[in-house]
């Protein structure tokens, strides 16, 4: 079985004194790709370095909605850069946060916006954050016509209605830890109906760590048990359910599956 994670902060300074060890658990849990999404220009560069020393990893480029206040000129010229690089494959993670509301929205909805179209002329993708945004997201998604690049929503917890119009717009829907919540009932009647071909997964690594591990450090190992729930809520077995999700994975992140192939 392989598995992709689809969104794993590994630079993230929980994982500064054993990344490699992570890495080796992933490996051994079949996580055989892994993408590193920047959330300022700072964290991109260091995920580009990252996944230039590993073949299995990939790096996605942008600035985060609680990293939109200090994003200046130069910040968004480090990210347009790193977007040239080979194994950027992404433009994130971008989009909009009004629980924390660490930026005026007005703010959030400029940095947003000016990355769609920064991954528009770049012909990236686009992995997308929305909390508590989610009619704000979709407008803004629309109005730039995300449907020329697609993306995903990254940790998707939203209605089935909201799932059905990401879709028309060519998005992804990426499930992680939360779908393994007892809990989670919405999350999990989602998962059920998402089309196979609209399916991801991902960890959002050192965050959201999914049961029986709640509590501790997240790692991308743990994407498995995430694949295990979404199989058993979607009725199928677990291997046809990772060879589906890693197979959409390249379909929108062309870039690794060029580097695959290659």
């Amino acid at each position: 079985m392989k598995l992709f994670d689809t969104h794993c902060h590994l630079v993230d300074e929980a994982f500064q004194s054993d990344l490699e060890e992570v890495l080796a658990r992933a490996m051994a849990a079949g996580v055989q790709s892994m993408v590193i999404p920047g959330v300022d220009a700072a964290s991109s560069e260091l995920a580009v370095r990252l996944a230039e020393r590993h073949p299995s990893l990939f790096a996605a480029v942008g600035i985060h909605p609680e990293s939109a206040l200090s994003a200046g000129e130069q910040e968004f010229a480090t990210v347009a850069r790193l977007s040239l690089h080979p194994k950027v494959v992404a433009i994130g993670e971008i989009g909009l946060d009004y629980h924390w509301d660490t930026a005026p929205r007005p703010v959030q909805h400029d940095v947003f916006a000016r990355q769609i179209q920064l991954a528009t002329e770049m012909h990236l993708p686009v992995i997308v954050h929305n909390r508590e945004s989610t009619a704000d997201v979709l407008n803004i998604l629309r109005r730039e016509n995300v449907g020329r690049v697609g993306g995903v929503m990254h940790c998707f917890t939203g209605s089935l209605e909201t799932a059905e119009e990401c879709i028309q717009m060519g998005l992804f829907l990426s499930f992680g830890g939360p779908v393994t919540f007892k809990n989670a009932r919405n999350v999990h009647a989602v998962a059920a109906h998402v089309p196979s071909e609209w399916l991801l997964v991902e960890t959002d690594s050192p965050y959201l760590t999914p049961h029986p591990h709640r509590g501790t450090r997240n790692e991308p190992a743990m994407v498995r048990l995430v694949a295990e729930q979404l199989a058993q809520l979607r009725g199928v077995e677990v291997e046809a359910l990772a060879e589906q999700t890693y197979a959409n994975a390249l379909r929108l992140f062309q870039k690794a599956e060029e580097s695959s192939r290659g």
